[in-house]
């Protein structure tokens, strides 16, 4: 998203990112071992979701607060969102949810090999959420896969550009910018 951003004019896009729409630890539901799964539709806050991408494109501005991922080191910011002429919806489930699918004017799909999607899970996870690796490969067997195999990847065909993202993104990114640049 941030090379998306920068290589458009200023003020052109807006990006909405899904990550901030989860719902409080207290409402997201526990798999069999008492462990919360994010990796499911139910763990996002749809309706907000939905209600701010329908705002931004009635041109109001949206206010909301930046979801720290439980990390308490963390402060959380407030995100203020201003309408621009594109708005990107960016998270695992806006497929998944046909409102927001229906409003879509391009479907763009990320995506890699799944030895790389894990080693950058781990990467991130460790690093930048401080989870230890045995909760996360817990996570990746029992949630992500799961999930990604059943809201994420039946969507895939259905996208209009698939950008691979194994080696480099660079090639699909320069499509993708170029498509935006003909919109605006």
């Amino acid at each position: 998203m941030k090379h998306l951003r920068e290589a458009l004019p200023a003020g052109s896009t807006c990006v909405v990112s899904q990550d901030n729409y989860y719902l409080p630890k207290e409402e997201q539901l526990r798999d069999e071992n008492n462990f919360i799964n994010f990796d499911l539709p139910t763990s996002i806050h749809r309706d907000a979701f939905h209600n701010d991408m329908c705002k931004l494109m009635s041109g109001e501005k949206v206010i909301l607060q930046e979801y720290t991922f439980n990390n308490t080191s963390k402060l959380s910011q407030t995100i203020e969102l201003n309408p621009a002429p594109i708005i990107i919806m960016e998270g695992l489930f806006i497929f998944h949810y046909e409102e927001i699918r229906n409003k879509l004017d391009l479907k763009v799909y990320i995506d890699a090999r799944e030895e790389l999607k894990l080693e950058r899970r781990l990467r991130r996870d460790k690093d930048e959420r401080g989870y230890p690796e045995e909760s996360i490969m817990y996570q990746w067997n029992n949630h992500v896969m799961p999930s990604y195999r059943k809201y994420l990847q039946p969507y895939r065909d259905d996208a209009d550009i698939i950008v691979t993202n194994n080696i480099s993104y660079d090639k699909g990114l320069s499509v993708l910018v170029n498509h935006i640049r003909t919109m605006l």
